[in-house]
């Protein structure tokens, strides 16, 4: 059995968006390849998954256009004064 790797960040921390973050076919209502985040915007993490083809964390982060996207440790970081 694989142990499953533990998530750098927890559910209420305020993130931004490393880079823009489009659609790659799983957000229902919005084309694929649809720009859902721009780069630098701030969201919150809702909810913390895990991907488990991966074996990765994931986390559900709501951001300030209102959008709800799934997102890897590498599209988020926390914003400054914040710890992870």
């Amino acid at each position: 059995m694989m142990d499953l790797r533990l998530p750098r960040f927890d559910w209420g921390l305020t993130v931004r968006a490393c880079d823009d973050i489009f659609n790659d076919g799983t957000y229902p209502g919005e084309a694929e390849g649809a720009l859902l985040v721009a780069k630098d915007s701030p969201g919150e993490i809702v909810r913390v998954g895990h991907h488990e083809e991966g074996n990765m964390p994931l986390y559900l982060v709501e951001f300030a256009n209102g959008m709800v996207v799934g997102c890897l440790e590498e599209e988020i970081l926390p914003v400054e004064g914040q710890k992870p």
